[in-house]
């Protein structure tokens, strides 16, 4: 019987960058590839207040802000394009901008959509606690609502649920505060 080799049917990036640009969003998880679905407007809208909010914050206090798509490589075969990273100042010299991004961010927001809620909540958040994302988002467009997860020791630990009328800050950001409202101001 002749040898056969086995082939790891896992995606990697360096795969996932040969595809043809068809205007889908893939993130990998593992290897596998999973297609983003196009946010609709609330979602875009939200996010964009949280990308003026951080802005501001990177103005002040140095650091970097990027909104997606961005590609997020934790692995060759662990890909994320979350809705908006933070990267500390302290930091900033991690980010080739001529590259893709090799470093896990010091703060991710995942703004909840129907179809990947169940996702940024389970697999996504699991993944960036293994690759020690410190801080974690879940900003919720329908119910207005923020979480706040906290790495500790290998898993997220909700440090604050908040409402559009409560204050949000930061736990590892020196002096990010703001109120929740104006993430959900139209």
């Amino acid at each position: 019987m002749p040898f056969m080799k086995a082939v790891d049917p896992r995606v990697t990036f360096a795969e996932l960058q040969q595809w043809p640009d068809d205007g889908r969003r893939y993130e990998l998880y593992d290897g596998e590839v999973i297609v983003v679905p196009s946010p609709f407007p609330r979602h875009q809208r939200v996010a964009s207040n949280i990308e003026e909010i951080l802005r501001e914050y990177e103005r002040a206090a140095g650091g970097l802000m990027f909104r997606a798509p961005l590609d997020i490589v934790l692995s060759e075969h662990n890909v994320v394009q979350p809705d908006v990273v933070f990267f500390r100042k302290e930091r900033r010299h991690l980010i080739d901008m001529m590259a893709a991004t090799r470093a896990a961010p010091d703060l991710v927001v995942e703004v909840l959509s129907r179809s990947t809620e169940a996702r940024d909540r389970g697999r996504k958040m699991r993944l960036l606690a293994r690759f020690g994302v410190p801080e974690y988002w879940i900003v919720d467009p329908v119910k207005n609502t923020f979480e706040i997860y906290v790495l500790r020791g290998s898993a997220y630990e909700r440090v604050a649920e908040l409402g559009e009328h409560d204050d949000v800050t930061s736990p590892t950001l020196p002096d990010l505060t703001f109120p929740a409202g104006r993430v959900f101001a139209e």
